[in-house]
């Protein structure tokens, strides 16, 4: 028998970069909001995980009145976001049950597909720390000041979530105390020298952070 399974969706940001007043998690996506696409694609798991929902204290009410308004009736772990996405890893981490399975994922990729998360979840299972990498197509420059010189791309990968560790290394990297180059979990783990496996990537795994990213999402959620 496998590990338990955790589902951590971190949706903490206030998504300022997007304009006006709703949130970018909050932000409506075909016929519902972005962060309930992003949630439902883990319910259709072979094993179904717990899942803890991170959101900043200001937002709870408005999460409870989506989930009222949209009956999503799932039983979820709600937990208040931190000052950056490390601290909001951290405050959830406090529900997780050791020897387990760990999935972070940004709350406002929504096109994960259940497919994916379940191959990703089956190679941690085995490896201890996967997260999901494509390669970079656009020309790249290093930019120094008001100087840039061009890179070789064949050297750069994009990381995407969700982002899979055994709880025993998610637990213990948390521990450390917070600095800048901590950019997401893959980084904090390996920081305490775990080896970290990459695997394929989705190209449709887009991360919502600027208004014409919603745009691409509603061309991509008719595509299908």
């Amino acid at each position: 028998m496998g590990r338990k399974r955790y589902a951590i969706i971190v949706a903490g940001g206030s998504g300022t970069r997007m304009g006006g007043d709703v949130a970018k998690q909050f932000m409506m996506l075909g016929e519902r909001p972005v962060l309930l696409h992003t949630v439902e694609k883990f319910l259709n798991l072979k094993e179904r995980p717990e899942i803890i929902i991170v959101i900043p204290s200001g937002l709870r009410e408005d999460w409870k009145a989506i989930c009222k308004e949209y009956r999503f009736a799932v039983s979820h772990t709600l937990v208040s976001g931190g000052i950056t996405r490390f601290h909001s890893v951290k405050n959830a981490l406090k529900y997780i049950e050791p020897d387990s399975l760990v999935a972070v994922h940004d709350g406002v990729r929504p096109f994960a597909s259940t497919e994916f998360i379940e191959e990703l979840y089956t190679e941690a299972e085995d490896h201890g720390a996967v997260i999901p990498v494509i390669k970079v197509t656009d020309s790249l420059r290093m930019v120094d000041g008001d100087v840039s010189k061009p890179v070789d791309r064949e050297r750069f990968i994009a990381v995407q979530t969700p982002q899979l560790f055994w709880s025993e290394y998610l637990l213990k990297s948390y521990e450390q105390a917070y600095t800048p180059e901590f950019t997401d979990d893959a980084s904090v783990v390996e920081s305490i020298g775990v080896k970290i496996k990459f695997a394929a990537g989705l190209t449709a795994n887009i991360k919502i952070t600027k208004p014409e990213d919603m745009i691409l999402a509603n061309a991509i959620l008719t595509s299908f």
